[in-house]
């Protein structure tokens, strides 16, 4: 196998290289027809926020592809000198190459370990690879397999289980208190960032309504746009609050909003169930003595990073065997893709002994024609057969079973040269 990556992550490179390395859409096309003619090799690239890797591969040559001019390649595409961005490459090849791209497949390479983008990432590079007909069979084999790598991982180990980022275990919150949301009203106070991505996840469960309020009127109207909702004056916040269900706070006042005498004047007035508050602001929007774990349910933005934490720990007991499933895996790909480059040869050295045993039974058999029983004749046939196959099974299972280093000779060569088999 020919097979070397080159590329960065977010350990070796800051945010502002990889930005600056990114690869994506028409860009991200021009540079794999280019990899593809400069190098004649196939090529997959992976962009992604956290990585940029070249993946390339031939599936036999010569001599090894070149780590320098592919490392060279990456910074010449985007303008840059090759010694800025040196010290932030790596290399992986051959063996290596393979358990590295299961790692990421498997997410075990990933900023949060576990996480399930990566295995659509890796999925659509290959794709766009394959569409422009340049991903050929040894990264059609390869980028396969890693799919079905990180199938596995998934399925078979927990560590991918729970929800790490801060808005879809805030969700999770919500979920432990109602089981259905189709007659419920979501609040939103303010319009932080946070904020509006912890709305897209309480979007989804779809509740009956969503009600935006902020101290930016046009802030509160956009939000709610953004979400089919109804924007409140700022000055009607209680009223809200007794109506609502489910409440999402994040407004970034220098103080809290809701006092808890305030609140207990809002709890007087409602007439239905539990309020769950989520209060993701820094500083708190809500009085944390306002929690009673009945009438209202108050979770802050350390309660949730404490679940996200305690999630994070729990998928670290499954890095192990995930890790024992991507070297097992690895090991497979590899003998089988040794197995089917020496197809082949191991064919055409079968067929050569295979006619010359063949030629010796039948001038043996023809020198005692007469003289044997069939049974004898079988006999003898076997005899043969079964020495060919001892003698044979010595190289073969060698020659299936090498690692050869890069630049030296191979076992593939001498049994060519000594068997005089033709390339």
């Amino acid at each position: 196998m020919n097979l070397l990556v080159a590329g960065c992550n977010f350990r070796t490179a800051p945010i502002e290289l990889r930005e600056r390395l990114a690869l994506e859409g028409a860009r991200l096309t021009a540079a794999l027809a280019e990899l593809n003619a400069r190098f004649g090799c196939e090529a997959v690239i992976l962009s992604t926020c956290n990585r940029v890797e070249l993946y390339v591969a031939r599936p036999a040559a010569p001599a090894a592809l070149d780590a320098g001019l592919l490392s060279e390649f990456l910074a010449q595409w985007h303008g840059l000198k090759f010694e800025d961005i040196q010290g932030s490459l790596y290399h992986h090849r051959d063996r290596d190459a393979v358990l590295h791209l299961f790692r990421v497949a498997g997410s075990l390479d990933s900023l949060i370990v576990g996480e399930g983008q990566i295995a659509g990432q890796v999925k659509r590079a290959y794709e766009g690879a394959a569409e422009q007909a340049i991903a050929g069979p040894v990264l059609h084999a390869l980028f396969q397999q890693a799919l079905a790598v990180a199938k596995r991982v998934r399925t078979e180990t927990g560590i991918a289980h729970g929800h790490v980022s801060v808005s879809s275990v805030a969700v999770d919150f919500v979920r432990q208190v109602f089981d259905h949301f189709d007659d419920k009203t979501v609040l939103v106070i303010g319009a932080g960032k946070m904020g509006e991505l912890t709305l897209k996840h309480l979007h989804a469960l779809r509740p009956k309504k969503i009600v935006v309020t902020n101290r930016s009127a046009d802030k509160a109207a956009e939000l709610a746009r953004s979400c089919g909702g109804q924007a409140l004056g700022w000055e009607r916040l209680d009223d809200a609050l007794v109506e609502a269900d489910i409440v999402l706070s994040t407004t970034g006042a220098p103080e809290p909003i809701m006092s808890r005498r305030r609140f207990n004047d809002v709890l007087a007035r409602r007439t239905h169930g539990t309020i769950v508050i989520l209060d993701i602001a820094v500083p708190r929007d809500f009085d944390p003595r306002i929690h009673d774990g009945d009438r209202a349910c108050l979770f802050n933005i350390d309660d949730l990073t404490r679940i996200r934490e305690q999630t994070l720990a729990d998928r670290k007991k499954h890095v192990a065997p995930a890790e024992a499933i991507v070297a097992e895996e690895a090991a497979r790909f590899l003998a089988d893709w040794e197995r089917r480059r020496h197809g082949p040869v191991i064919a055409q050295l079968t067929r050569e002994f295979e006619a010359r045993r063949q030629a010796i039974v039948k001038q043996l058999l023809g020198k005692l024609n007469g003289k044997l029983t069939e049974a004898d004749q079988a006999y003898i046939e076997g005899a043969f057969r079964l020495l060919q196959n001892q003698f044979l099974h010595g190289p073969i299972s060698a020659l299936t079973q090498e690692r050869p280093e890069p630049g030296g000779h191979t076992l593939l060569e001498a049994l060519r040269k000594l068997f005089r088999l033709e390339e």
